[in-house]
């Protein structure tokens, strides 16, 4: 026979688990999970998909009109719409980077998901693609006797690929060997918060890269005649993926005010 609770000590008597009956359990393990589970805003799971649909309107529109026009007969310029909008799409999945994968996170399992996504996303698939892409059309400007940067969209697009070395040193020297190339721990997660903001204005820079060269190039105007199709692509198509960026953004987890 169970000792009676006059019996018990009254730490012992303490430690004793509520009886809960099992159908009142199982609502709130439910509520529990959702609550765990509910880390997005109202309004991230529908930015993220305008931002998806939008980069893919994008690369789907570029890709079609080359080819669609005798690619080999563009030569190696016909690499560079095609990566460069390849790599636009891995970017924003990676949010915004990384950058839609990465926001919003505030679990640590969540947060190292997150990254590992944001990693694969950008330093394997989105750098590698915009380096080759922009090597293309740079390589064919050099087989033509082409001056480079001639155009703003150009020169955007040089200095933007340098930017994102940069991006790309700062963030991985911040995470890999635990941030042991900016002197580990404290340190190195400090400089996270400046790779965040650092991408945050690259990824505008690089849409307004690309409005430049789809909508106002000789190669937009000929591969993409149709006005709408221009403006849907390239305006349209481009500004709300960076609002459907910008809308998932934390500034507060940058903390600036932190030292």
């Amino acid at each position: 026979m169970p000792p009676s609770p006059e019996a018990l000590s009254p730490i012992e008597y303490e430690l004793l688990p509520p009886s809960v009956p099992g159908e009142q359990q199982q609502p709130l393990m439910r509520q529990e999970k959702q609550v765990q589970k509910s880390e997005g805003r109202h309004g991230d799971l529908i930015a993220k998909y305008i931002a998806l649909a939008s980069v893919s309107v994008l690369a789907v529109v570029t890709w079609a009109a080359l080819l669609t026009k005798d690619p080999a007969g563009a030569g190696w310029f016909a690499f560079h719409p095609t990566l460069q909008t390849l790599a636009l799409v891995s970017f924003t999945y990676a949010d915004g980077t990384g950058i839609v994968t990465l926001q919003p996170t505030s679990r640590p399992e969540t947060k190292a998901a997150g990254l590992r996504r944001h990693q694969v996303a950008v330093f394997f698939i989105g750098f590698p693609t915009i380096v080759l892409g922009t090597t293309a059309i740079a390589y064919n400007k050099w087989i033509h006797s082409k001056e480079h940067m001639t155009t703003w969209h150009g020169t955007l697009g040089y200095l933007s690929l340098a930017w994102i070395f940069i991006q790309v040193g700062l963030g991985g020297g911040s995470v890999w060997f635990k941030g042991a190339a900016f002197g580990g721990g404290a340190k190195a997660k400090a400089l996270w918060k400046y790779h965040r903001l650092s991408g945050y204005v690259l990824f505008p820079t690089l849409m307004y890269t690309v409005y430049l060269g789809g909508f106002w190039s000789h190669w937009g105007n000929s591969s993409v005649p149709s006005y709408f199709i221009r403006f849907t692509a390239y305006i349209l198509a481009p500004l709300l993926t960076f609002i459907g960026v910008i809308v998932r953004v934390r500034p507060s987890k940058m903390n600036f005010s932190r030292k």
